[in-house]
């Protein structure tokens, strides 16, 4: 138990502070999927907020964190008010606090009570409420405050596991279903490498890509990342009893819907704890991460006799899985520079064994991160696995602080270049605007040769640096002029003729990448490729761009104002449009890619989407006969969808059409479309 000030005064100042702390750091948590610390971190705080109120019961109102579920929603979504609030859990940290639940729960119900529990692994990631009427799904909702929530039934249909209708004749005429969406951790790991090669942030952890993924206002955008969903609860029924939670998991599993096969049934709180043993072993060995384990009370009579709290049921208990953290001193602050210059502060740790992998090395994220948490050289700190994944220091051991230690500060300029560092205003990260910095011109070359931006084969990291260090290349420019220093390359070791030549040949060939590939290769901060593909439609070629002021490349659908600032500012810096202007006078042809021009703009505007099989039309011919009236072919359903043309065997994408009242086209009327460039009516 935390220490708690004495003193009301004392007691006053420390929960008003504790306050912020909890009312933020959930804002952040739930609303904008960026939480300011740990789990553990929060569980603490909030404990320290908890037990503060029970020896003070004045401080605890109904506006105090503790009393409250979720956060304030920020109204990007539609509102959902949920039949039945979805209440958060009380947490418990030990064995001695889980027999302590289980003591209230006997003796609420009755020492005579048939007390048997349900298990269910405490899924890492977003809640959610699925309202089912008549077998048809008709809202999925976050949690939100508890109360109401914001509505993401879009978004939630292009998840694989969800099903749009119920299967089976056993259906409620209405049901909530509450469940947990989730990122897969190999496919969150696979995307994040992916985000890495291509220059873009990687998400922190699964349970924060899998908000931000609902939280798309294009759910093509939800689509192209892999969630999934366990459903482990209902809300309000209408039209069918339960009197067992087992009872409505069989009946969930009978309807189609997902129900986590590691969900067990247990008849006394030994085995529950037993349970929570084991599985503590095997936190890893599941395709999804885990926290804790949840404790529910089976049968539903008795769930109604104990009631609830003001903010959680008293029949559940969540217990918290110790975060896999150890300690180690911290023996250095070292700085890194990325390909665009931003510069990440990293700590250099006495090795240290987490969750199985030696640890020598952990981020420190920013000068702001590094300041808040207190870190110095010297500390004895705590280091986890954010994730069981990013080595990240959580914070220090304050009372084994040695003396003398001091406030670590951004160093004044860059240690590669010795250039100086600068920091955006209102941005977190400091940077180093020089190009040519041989730290930051390592990574900038290695991405320019990647796959995403110029494709130069036989141009890795290895031979990037080994050319560097030999002076045949000092900016990106040199990279074209490699093929004038054929016989140099000739005399190094390990290069004969056929390697040389496969290298210029891949050189020459990246002369005549498009635009938007070149935009990639030039590091533009915040410029990914699907980004520079707009950005290189819109303008056709790089003088046009070059000219193009803020308003007008922010104007560009899918620009916004951070992605314009950051094109102009690097076309405006000086040593950027001499390096642009050298690769140009080398050869390389900064041209958009050509689209092929619609054959009418009948259909200009217009979003279609092909499912099922056509008789006289591929999906490619029927795609391509759409685009050249000017239409774009999507690859899911939304209420933005102008009409669905519909072949044999059509599945889901149907079903949804006609939910979202979205007209539907048979291959006859496709075909008239096509003619006339009019939709058919009513």
């Amino acid at each position: 138990m935390p220490d708690v000030p004495a003193k009301l005064a004392d007691a006053r100042q420390r929960h008003d502070e504790l306050v912020r702390v909890v009312r933020d750091a959930r804002y952040r948590y739930y609303v904008l999927s960026d939480p300011p610390m740990s789990d553990a971190e929060f569980d603490q705080r909030l404990r320290e907020l908890e037990a503060i109120e029970d020896r003070h019961p004045e401080l605890r109102t109904p506006e105090s964190p503790t009393q409250q579920v979720g956060a304030p929603l920020d109204q990007a979504f539609p509102s959902f008010e949920h039949l039945v609030p979805m209440l958060s859990l009380d947490n418990v940290f030990g064995q001695d606090e889980l027999r302590a639940w289980a003591d209230r729960v006997v003796k609420g119900l009755g020492s005579d009570a048939d007390v048997r529990y349900v298990c269910e692994l405490k899924v890492d990631g977003v809640a959610i409420n699925l309202v089912y009427r008549d077998g048809v799904l008709a809202t999925a909702a976050t949690r939100g405050d508890g109360v109401v929530g914001e509505t993401v039934t879009n978004q939630a249909l292009t998840i694989d596991a969800l099903p749009y209708r119920l299967a089976g004749d056993d259906v409620p005429d209405l049901i909530e279903v509450r469940g947990e969406v989730y990122y897969p951790v190999g496919a969150f790991e696979r995307m994040n490498a992916e985000r890495i090669e291509q220059g873009e942030t990687a998400f922190m952890n699964p349970r924060n890509a899998t908000s931000g993924a609902l939280r798309q206002k294009d759910p093509e955008i939800t689509r192209q990342r892999p969630l999934s969903l366990w459903v482990h609860g209902a809300g309000a029924v209408a039209g069918r009893v339960f009197g067992r939670h087992t009872e409505f998991l069989d009946w969930a599993r009978a309807a189609g819907l997902p129900v986590a096969p590691e969900t067990a049934a247990v008849g006394s709180i030994d085995d529950v704890w037993n349970y929570i043993r084991s599985w503590t072993e095997r936190r890893h060995q599941t395709s999804y991460e885990i926290d804790g384990v949840v404790v529910k009370l089976d049968d539903l009579d008795q769930r109604d006799d104990l009631g609830f709290t003001a903010r959680a049921p008293r029949w559940a208990i969540a217990y918290k899985m110790p975060p896999i953290e150890e300690q180690t001193t911290l023996r250095g602050i070292e700085i890194n520079v990325g390909r665009t210059g931003r510069v990440t502060p990293f700590a250099r740790l006495e090795p240290v064994v987490v969750s199985g992998v030696q640890i020598t090395y952990a981020t420190l994220h920013n000068e702001e991160q590094l300041q808040a948490k207190d870190v110095r050289v010297g500390d004895t700190v705590i280091v986890r696995r954010a994730g069981d994944v990013i080595p990240e220091v959580v914070g220090p051991v304050l009372k084994e602080r040695p003396k003398g230690t001091q406030v670590w500060h951004m160093p004044h300029d860059c240690p590669s270049c010795r250039q100086p560092l600068v920091k955006p205003e209102g941005e977190a990260h400091h940077f180093c605007v020089n190009v040519d910095c041989p730290n930051r011109l390592l990574e900038s070359l290695t991405h320019m040769a990647g796959r995403v931006a110029l494709d130069i084969e036989g141009l890795g990291e290895k031979t990037v640096r080994s050319f560097v260090d030999l002076g045949l290349i000092g900016d990106l420019a040199d990279v074209f002029r490699l093929p004038d220093k054929r016989e140099q390359i000739l005399e190094l070791e390990g290069w004969k003729d056929r390697s040389v030549d496969n290298l210029i040949a891949a050189i020459e060939q990246a002369r005549q990448r498009p635009l938007d590939r070149l935009l990639v290769a030039l590091n533009i901060r915040h410029l990914g490729p699907q980004v520079a593909k707009l950005v290189a439609g819109a303008f056709g070629n790089v003088t046009a761009l070059r000219a193009a002021g803020r308003d007008e490349i922010e104007a560009v659908e899918g620009v916004g104002p951070v992605i314009a600032d950051a094109i102009v500012s690097w076309f405006d810096t000086p040593r950027n449009a001499q390096l642009l202007d050298d690769l140009i006078e080398l050869g390389v042809n900064p041209q958009a890619d050509q689209q092929p021009e619609p054959e009418s703009d009948a259909l200009a505007g217009m979003t279609f989407v092909v499912t099922g099989t056509l008789v006289n039309h591929s999906r490619s011919q029927a795609k391509a006969a759409l685009e050249a009236r000017g239409a774009k072919v999507s690859g899911s359903v939304s209420g933005r969808t102008a009409a669905v043309v519909v072949g044999q065997d059509p599945g889901s994408k149907l079903e949804k059409a006609l939910s979202l009242d979205v007209p539907v086209l048979d291959e006859e009327a496709f075909e008239r479309l096509l003619r006339t460039g009019e939709l058919p009516q009513g």
